[in-house]
């Protein structure tokens, strides 16, 4: 099976890093032209640097309303659309305030149906088009630490099973992708605590996942290039009977057949 995504378009939110980054290369890879984006021109033109060939970079903060139409005005049309953007941070129920909620929706959720809001229409337009929203396994699992999280991670894959519906019969379909613990820098950065004390970070990731996702088949942390894998399948030609699912690269962790 070969994945060929030569003259496509593809945008990767938040992907100067971690699965967005691992998503991106994938991508590019496989032959599509990529744009990068994240909140910092340093960061940007890294990941632009690392990519090389036809990768280029937007350096725009799309957590906000004018961030995602100004991108639309500089980039008007892209074939595939990569919701990666998403932020974590574990609190207490009762410590996490309004705006620790509204950060998170504003990042998590309405960046993406913002972002789709942009695209989609030019995809139906053209009769070919994939949308993919990372949503995570905490979205069926809601974790106790960060309850708001989980939520906004249940409403991806709710946009995302909607959208499939709204562009039924154009040619363009919309998933979602839930991965599981994931070795990305935020994890690592996570774990530092435990290397320090003299773990491998792999070491260190399979003690988190025995911890605190017990129920997890594969008992360690995904890699980011596993979880992307399944994003550069989604997001080519051959997915083309693919659309309205929520697809789990969760090292089995949601303890479910379906």
């Amino acid at each position: 099976m070969k994945i060929d995504l030569s003259g496509k378009s593809a945008l990767v939110t938040g992907s100067t890093e971690g699965i967005g980054f691992a998503i991106a290369k994938g991508l590019h890879e496989a032959g599509a032209a990529v744009v990068v984006n994240g909140r910092t021109q340093a960061k940007v033109d890294a990941a632009v640097a690392k990519l090389g060939g036809s990768a280029r970079g937007r350096a725009i903060d799309l957590s906000t309303a004018e961030g995602v139409a100004a991108l639309a005005k500089v980039e008007p049309a892209f074939d595939i659309v990569v919701n990666n953007l998403g932020i974590f941070q574990p609190v207490d129920f009762f410590e996490a305030d309004d705006e620790v909620w509204e950060r998170h929706w504003q990042v998590n959720v309405m960046a993406s149906v913002r972002v789709a809001r942009a695209y989609l229409p030019g995809m139906a337009a053209k009769g070919w088009g994939r949308v993919l929203f990372l949503s995570s396994e905490s979205g069926l699992n809601i974790p106790v630490e960060m309850i708001h999280y989980g939520v906004s991670k249940t409403a991806d894959i709710a946009v995302a099973r909607g959208l499939a519906k709204r562009m039924a019969g154009t040619g363009v379909t919309v998933n979602s992708i839930l991965p599981g613990p994931t070795l990305s820098e935020g994890v690592a950065e996570m774990l530092k605590q435990e290397v320090a004390a003299g773990k491998t970070v792999e070491q260190a990731g399979a003690d988190f996942v025995k911890a605190h996702r017990s129920s997890s088949i594969i008992g360690r942390l995904a890699t980011v290039e596993e979880v992307a894998n399944m994003a550069v399948y989604i997001a080519s030609p051959l997915a083309s009977a693919t659309t309205g699912a929520a697809l789990r690269v969760d090292g089995g962790t949601v303890d479910s057949i379906v």
